[in-house]
């Protein structure tokens, strides 16, 4: 599938401030600018397994399309929903556990890049991935 394979992030725009928006003290925020994100994306059917690896933590995460589950942020933040297929495009909604608020995020491969975009409470930011 498209999204299988190695990605490592190659440049950001705009992720300091959909960071500050989030909550992330500005520490944290210097720091997550270089984690050196690493995804590793396999896809079985309607299953994705993405292990992130980064300065900070190893995780592996598994889900299913449309189907929910909960998940952690590399700063704790706790997140409920679902990715889903739209098009061409992983689309994943979720909840903020703490304050119900609304992170979208969207997965999208053009050319050799795989372009990760994030908005919350009106930010928009971006992560672009090079394939390895």
């Amino acid at each position: 599938m498209a999204f299988d394979g190695t990605w490592k992030v190659n440049r950001n725009e705009n992720y300091d401030k959909f960071m500050e928006k989030m909550g992330i003290n500005m520490v944290k925020r210097k720091l997550a600018a270089h984690d050196n994100l690493k995804l590793v994306i396999t896809q079985e059917g309607n299953r994705f397994t993405v292990k992130e690896s980064s300065n900070f933590r190893t995780i592996d995460i598994v889900f299913e399309l449309g189907v929910a589950f909960a998940y952690s942020l590399a700063d704790g933040t706790e997140l409920s929903g679902a990715w889903s297929l739209e098009g061409n495009k992983l689309v994943g909604r979720f909840k903020r556990v703490d304050n119900g608020k609304e992170l979208n995020t969207v997965r999208e491969i053009t050319g050799d890049e795989l372009i990760q975009t994030y908005m919350y409470e009106g930010v928009e930011a971006k992560r672009i991935f090079k394939k390895e």
